[in-house]
């Protein structure tokens, strides 16, 4: 909007400058004001050139900002299922989680199926199939999280002495079914601190598929069965190909 100000001003002072020089100016003097509106030109083009940039600006740093907010997000999630499989729960224990990553193990298992004789009376002798799960072996979540800062992982990158909200709930997913649910996130307004207010406010607002959508970058919802986070697959893909 300012920009757009900007414009319409310089365009009335350009008119107003050449009706001043064919009506008042003498001839010989009328270099001067040609000099004035080709630096109003220069000045105005550079104004034009920084209006359309800012925001492609804005959106190279918004990525370099989230990124690695993202990156432990995911760790926090991938914490949090290893956490499930093990209890059938999740914990908003920040140090009960990553001492989890640090000492716990999960359990390997097999199964197979095996035929059992089943006597359904009068004499009837029927082969029935049934699943057995066996226990072949232990190994340690940290596993999982070789190469990851997982002991920094509730810190949000960027934003100093702040961390990841982490919050734990539980969701009726059908009648008499109770399941559980967790969230991580932290605001995008103290990730973007110190840039534009205007693209900042707007970004805020953001609810396009290709955006991280809405106030906060999370991972995992308290209202919904979901360990999936709020940024696009771009992120994603980003973070794949770094690892290959």
């Amino acid at each position: 909007m300012s920009l757009l100000l900007m414009i319409i001003g310089a365009v009335l002072v350009a008119v107003l400058l050449a009706f001043s020089i064919v009506k008042y100016l003498p001839l010989k003097l009328r270099w001067i004001p040609s000099i004035l509106l080709l630096v109003l030109a220069i000045f105005l083009g550079f104004k034009i050139y920084g209006g359309i940039m800012e925001p492609i600006e804005f959106n190279k740093e918004k990525i370099k900002k989230y990124a690695p907010v993202v990156e432990n997000l995911k760790i926090i999630r991938d914490a949090e299922i290893k956490f499930y499989e093990k209890y059938g729960r999740y914990t908003n224990n920040k140090d009960l989680l990553i001492a989890f990553v640090e000492q716990a193990k999960l359990a390997l298992t097999e199964s197979r199926t095996i035929i059992e004789k089943e006597n359904r009376g009068g004499g009837v002798i029927i082969d029935v199939e049934r699943k057995v799960t066996d226990t072949i072996g232990y190994e340690p979540v940290m596993k999982y999280f070789e190469g990851r800062d997982y002991k920094n992982m509730f810190k949000v990158p960027g934003v100093e002495g702040v961390e990841f909200e982490l919050e734990v709930s539980k969701v009726e997913k059908v009648q008499g079914l109770v399941v559980p649910t967790f969230m991580a996130r932290t605001p995008k307004k103290g990730i973007l601190a110190g840039m534009n207010e205007s693209l900042v406010k707007q970004e805020l607002e953001a609810i396009e598929t290709d955006q991280i959508k809405g106030e906060f970058v999370s991972v995992g919802s308290l209202d919904e069965v979901t360990t999936g986070g709020n940024w696009p697959p771009s992120y994603d893909k980003a973070s794949e190909k770094k690892q290959q």
